[in-house]
């Protein structure tokens, strides 16, 4: 399998599943986030009665509808990529990977779908409490689809509830409620959907900015902007403390990502958290080079408190990973490599074991083999500083996910603030800043995808299986032609979204 492998493949591969994820990324968060503030828009006009609580809802519906479309497009195409681009990834862990999906798409999808149609059309056609309903119920079926792409996403970061069976080379499920349950996966479920609706509530503050500098549907735009903004502050508030907890688990599972969107190359006691710094893109994690270019601000002790809850604890780095620590008893990737290359050797041995007949033999050979299995995807690494993922791509995306999210609360209260005041529509340089915030949220939110994927680099699962096994046998030309085609496909796309869009905000809420 390795003497055969086609790293140009592999690496178009990874490039193409990345592009495909953040052009779908585009379009989930504000799905996510936008259904469940058109929800509290919805039942704010059933409590009232209000014609223009009615116009407003039907108007962030539309547009609701439109990214929904486009959005469903390109996660389509995102599953069919395993079978394509990671047939040896779909064969060992389909067992596992498959189940959270397939409840997916026959529970979530189909509730999600079974409503939305009542949500668009139902206006005068059913009760008044049946469409609400149906408007929560999307927002509902929404958030349960994210449950479980969420949940086959945490597992891959953090394997639980599963056995590798030697007889067919297969990760298996044993126990579906640590998979769905693990306090990974919850993480990972609410920091991405409490982000979402902070992305939500931004792109109805930035198209309600933009109607009052021009002083378009002025009312309509403050009241939209009242309800979003306080969702948003609330989201964002909770984002920030949701992420602490986050960044404490990957300590726990996943040192090698942490160290990395850390610049963290030697472990200390008390270590700081880097608040601004230009990573040296040059360093390796084998040489004496200084691991950040002139100045870096670091906060004395944060780090330690973040990924142990204990100021002066002992945070690893990557060199302490890569070549183990004994004085804090820390494996590092030397060691495991051996004891991974002694499971694939255990294994195969089995195997020819098995062929022969000769049973007391398989045995000991299975019996070695469940010694070090734990292990086994080290066994297909080549040298043991390829655990060490892009280190300056992680830290740069890290740190802005951070800076920006640090920000965020803050303009939710100003235009909270303002709006209780009476004088939003006079604070021209808010609404200019607010005109432009979805779009710092989606670069954040990019952000954080780039550090939850980049970061557990060379892995398809954590420690298991490297993506360099996980491929299918293709060629590179091959793998380049259907990147190229995607780009184009996706770009397409994003224009017709953009397009529509636009023309859709320029129209404004129609009159009933």
């Amino acid at each position: 399998m390795i003497e055969n492998l086609d790293l140009g493949m592999v690496n178009w591969a990874r490039a193409q599943f990345a592009l495909t994820a953040m052009y779908h990324w585009l379009f989930v968060p504000l799905t996510l986030g936008i259904t469940w503030i058109i929800a509290f828009y919805h039942t704010i006009y059933v409590k009232t009665g209000s014609e223009e609580w009615k116009r407003l809802t039907k108007f962030w519906m539309k547009l609701f509808g439109i990214n929904f479309a486009i959005g469903v497009a390109t996660g389509i195409i995102l599953e069919f990529e395993f079978g394509t681009n990671w047939a040896n990834y779909s064969w060992m862990v389909g067992d596992i990977f498959g189940a959270p999906l397939a409840i997916e798409g026959i529970f979530a999808f189909f509730l999600e779908a079974t409503f939305f149609a009542v949500m668009f059309f139902g206006w005068n056609r059913v009760s008044k409490g049946f469409h609400l309903f149906s408007t929560w119920m999307v927002a509902v079926g929404s958030s349960l689809s994210a449950v479980w792409i969420l949940v086959a996403n945490a597992w891959m970061q953090h394997p639980v509830g599963q056995a590798f069976n030697p007889e067919t080379a297969r990760f298996e499920m044993q126990n579906f409620a640590e998979v769905a349950f693990s306090p990974y996966a919850i993480n990972k479920f609410t920091h991405a959907t409490s982000s979402s609706m902070l992305i939500g509530a931004f792109f109805v503050i930035s198209i309600s900015s933009w109607y009052l500098l021009r002083g378009r549907h002025v009312l309509m735009a403050k009241r939209s902007i009242v309800v979003a903004a306080s969702l948003g502050l609330l989201a964002s508030v909770f984002t920030i403390f949701n992420g602490d907890e986050s960044a404490y688990e990957i300590a726990q599972v996943q040192p090698m990502k942490l160290a990395a969107f850390e610049g963290l190359y030697e472990g200390q006691k008390n270590a700081g958290l880097v608040a601004l710094g230009l990573i040296n893109r040059e360093k390796k994690v084998y040489d004496a080079q200084e691991p950040f270019i002139g100045f870096n601000l670091h906060i004395p002790g944060l780090l330690s408190l973040m990924a142990n809850r204990s100021f002066g604890s002992f945070v690893p780095g990557m060199k302490d990973l890569v070549y183990g620590n004994a004085e804090q008893n820390i494996l590092g990737s030397v060691q495991k490599m051996e004891r991974g290359k002694k499971a694939i050797a255990s294994l195969d041995a089995y195997k020819q074991a098995k062929k022969a007949g000769d049973k007391a033999a398989a045995d000991v050979h299975l019996a070695a083999f469940n010694e070090y299995k734990e292990f086994l995807g080290y066994g297909y690494l080549s040298k043991p500083e390829e655990a060490v993922p892009p280190v300056a791509l992680s830290f740069n995306a890290f740190h802005v996910m951070i800076i920006l999210g640090t920000l965020f609360p803050l303009i939710f209260f100003a235009y909270l603030y303002f709006a209780y005041k009476g004088t939003l529509g006079e604070k021209k340089w808010l609404l200019g800043l607010g005109t432009t915030t979805y779009f710092l949220g989606m670069i954040a939110t990019q952000a954080g995808w780039i550090v939850a994927e980049v970061g557990r680099q060379p892995w398809t699962i954590q420690g298991l299986l490297p993506v360099s096994i996980a491929r299918t046998n293709l060629t590179t030309g091959t793998v380049q032609t259907t990147f190229f085609m995607f780009l184009g496909l996706f770009t397409l796309l994003l224009i017709a979204e953009i397009s529509i869009m636009v023309k859709q905000i320029n129209i404004g809420p129609e009159e009933n």
